[in-house]
């Protein structure tokens, strides 16, 4: 993974408050609207979502850059694979 100084985002998407399922969701419904090789920011505070984006990147072609958490807030850097 690429150091966070090193990810621009094109998109930010705070998804703070939710739960399982929709951080997910919601990261799919905003990269259906991205090119390939644009980058997300994705916030989330639902602890699940660490396994969930990490399973998420690892079935599609989208990678998961970055991570990182700070205060309960789980920060995660996505880029939209073709």
């Amino acid at each position: 993974m690429a150091s966070v100084s090193q990810v621009d985002d094109h998109r930010d998407l705070d998804l703070r408050g939710l739960n399982c399922p929709l951080p997910i969701l919601r990261t799919k419904q905003a990269l259906r609207e991205m090119a390939p090789g644009e980058r997300l920011r994705v916030r989330a505070t639902d602890p699940h979502s660490v396994i969930d984006f990490r399973g998420f990147c690892d079935t599609t072609d989208n990678t998961l850059l970055q991570q990182e958490e700070a205060e309960g807030v789980f920060t995660f850097w996505l880029e939209k694979g073709r």
